[in-house]
């Protein structure tokens, strides 16, 4: 694990290096689903503004961005893979910049979270040909989760050049990383569970076999566009979208083998997800991982100024990824450092068309 410079302060607020990234302090924006780019996925001048008003956060991981039509999971989504698109993107880059912050594009393959009447594709994919037994949300209504079809080997190959693709098509809009997606459920998380992942070639089975496309993606990322500019999102027993992982055995062996498949890397951080950031589990993998982690305390309940003070102060943690609260105040950090109240957010607004519950909280000087 990294040291910090002998004598130096640990605080939520002071500055930390993650690979090439300066942080100025150690608050991390969560990414946040908000599907409001429409129908052809491009961020507009609503997405600018919101992303541009939380500059003063030490990084910000943007939504879930999809490399592929194939691997699109919401209506609404922002994409990568059109130069519209990636017009899109720069601007925000541009804007985010001009403000003095650091933003990174969280890369999401959706998997078999999806339906072909959001990606307007012919097939869904996934590891293997099950489906989730739940219903998605269509632009038609809702709809059950098709069967997907099983990626093969060579089919992954392809897969993992998207996903290199769309990482170097955010660096050249002007992004400062990526952020690999592979928790909450979706494609890469869907390898890593031996439920969703029934395959008995190398890419399943034994808890090596279920990381190793993980690991690929991964590594092609890294070398593509340079480690100090990837990161990585795990979800660990999370549990989420028929994901499921509930043998703490082979949890433990699945997540030690993807990460002392990156581990060699030297990426940027590793972010995890985990009701317990302080526990073995996260701690353990943390070890393993050899560099600067973001803890993230889960769903289901805020992540609140006093937790996010004690994860780094106490050394549990380098970063907070924050939530609720970020979409809540864009001044997250002005209003944590010196202790002020702070907005409320309004769920009924999380996800929609519009700048309610987006771009219209108010800032303290307000």
């Amino acid at each position: 694990m990294t040291e910090e410079p002998k004598g130096f302060i640990l605080d939520l607020f002071s500055p930390v290096t993650f690979g090439d990234l300066q942080l100025p302090n150690r608050i991390v924006m969560a990414p946040l689903t908000r599907l409001r780019s429409g129908d052809a996925g491009v961020p507009g001048d609503l997405l600018v503004r919101y992303y541009e008003q939380r500059a003063t956060i030490g990084l910000i991981i943007t939504e879930g961005t999809y490399p592929s039509a194939e691997s699109r999971a919401y209506p609404g989504q922002p994409g990568i893979v059109t130069d519209e698109q990636a017009d899109g993107w720069r601007r925000v880059a541009d804007a985010v910049h001009a403000r003095g912050g650091r933003v990174v594009m969280q890369l999401m393959h959706s998997g078999r979270v999806s339906h072909t009447a959001i990606t307007g594709t012919d097939r869904i994919v996934a590891p293997s040909a099950l489906a989730i037994e739940d219903e998605a949300h269509t632009p038609s209504g809702k709809m059950p989760f098709p069967v997907p079809h099983a990626l093969s080997a060579d089919e992954l190959d392809i897969v993992r050049d998207e996903f290199v693709a769309a990482a170097e098509r955010a660096i050249r809009a002007g992004l400062d990383g990526v952020e690999v997606h592979s928790a909450n459920g979706y494609l890469l998380h869907q390898f890593l569970s031996p439920v969703s992942n029934q395959r008995t070639d190398e890419y399943g089975g034994s808890p090596e076999n279920r990381a190793r496309f993980v690991v690929e993606v991964t590594r092609a990322i890294a070398g593509a566009i340079g480690a100090g500019r990837v990161g990585i999102r795990l979800s660990p027993m999370h549990n989420i979208q028929g994901v499921l992982e509930t043998e703490r055995a082979d949890v433990t062996a699945t997540y030690d083998a993807l990460i002392d498949g990156i581990a060699p890397l030297g990426l940027a951080y590793l972010s995890v997800l985990h009701s317990d950031p302080a526990g073995e589990l996260v701690q353990d993998l943390r070890v393993r991982f050899g560099g600067k982690m973001v803890a993230n305390s889960g769903f289901g309940r805020v992540t609140t100024r006093a937790e996010a003070v004690a994860l780094v102060e106490q050394a549990h943690a380098d970063a907070v990824a924050v939530g609720r609260l970020a979409i809540a105040n864009p001044d997250l950090v002005e209003r944590w450092q010196g202790e002020h109240p702070e907005n409320d957010p309004n769920p009924g607004t999380y996800y929609g068309a519009g700048a309610e519950g987006y771009t219209d909280y108010p800032r303290l000087s307000a």
